[in-house]
């Protein structure tokens, strides 16, 4: 697909020689494309940059409560298997 609107850049650029209106369409496509690939909402990544950090920050908020679990899973044994008996009935 950017293969496809890089050929229509260039087109675009080339047609401006003849008449300047196609060198503004070329600045708008050009502008368009820096705006949306910058933006993540184009559709043409994997759901965009913003999910993908969104889903890392998450993996570490996740990473750090298991630790923050362990470790005070062995400090505090007998409560824990107090709470997951209470837990299971």
């Amino acid at each position: 697909m950017s293969v496809l609107l890089l050929l229509l850049l260039v087109a675009l650029f080339g047609l401006g020689f003849l008449s300047p209106v196609w060198w503004l369409a070329a600045a708008a496509l050009i502008f368009g494309l820096v705006h949306y690939s910058r933006s993540g909402s184009d559709g043409w990544s994997r759901g965009g940059d913003s999910e993908y950090r969104g889903y890392l920050e998450y993996r570490a908020y996740r990473d750090r409560q298991d630790r923050w679990d362990r470790r005070y899973r062995r400090q505090r044994q007998n409560h824990w298997d107090r709470r997951d008996r209470e837990h299971r009935k």
